[in-house]
């Protein structure tokens, strides 16, 4: 056998390997559901996620809209967040305003507001009702 065809061999048994690796990688990943991939995707964007200021502008069912400015360019996004329905409050609205969220450092379009271990949700504001009745029980 030359060198030449060993070396080919060589390469093909590689390139084997590698369409294998990628054969197995693509099928596990294919397995996960779309619930899965998201939550994956939120605890990896708060484990190595830059901090930064965002502002909710709408708050439709548990859909938080919001955008943010990062390094100069302007990013308008939403987040589901019916799966942290229990830690929002009854009346969603009052989540409007400014906000803490996370952006993945090489993708700033990638980010979140809230995810399993963090939150960048500011507490609401009290609404006007309990205000007055705690005034009430006071005097």
């Amino acid at each position: 056998m030359s060198s030449g065809s060993a070396l080919e061999l060589s390469i093909l048994i590689a390139l084997a390997l590698l369409l294998i690796a990628a054969g197995i990688w693509l099928f596990l990943n294919s397995r996960q559901t779309t619930a899965e991939r998201e939550r994956k995707r939120r605890i990896t964007i708060n484990q190595i996620g830059r901090m930064g200021d965002a502002t909710i502008i709408d708050v439709r069912d548990c859909i938080l809209f919001y955008s943010y400015e990062v390094r100069g360019v302007a990013y308008t996004t939403s987040q589901d967040a019916s799966d942290f329905k229990d830690l929002l409050p009854s009346e969603t609205a009052t989540l409007i305003g400014p906000t803490a969220m996370k952006y993945s450092p090489k993708n700033p379009a990638n980010s979140i507001l809230i995810c399993e271990e963090w939150s960048g949700l500011r507490p609401a504001a009290p609404q006007v009702h309990e205000i007055q009745a705690k005034e009430s029980s006071h005097t």
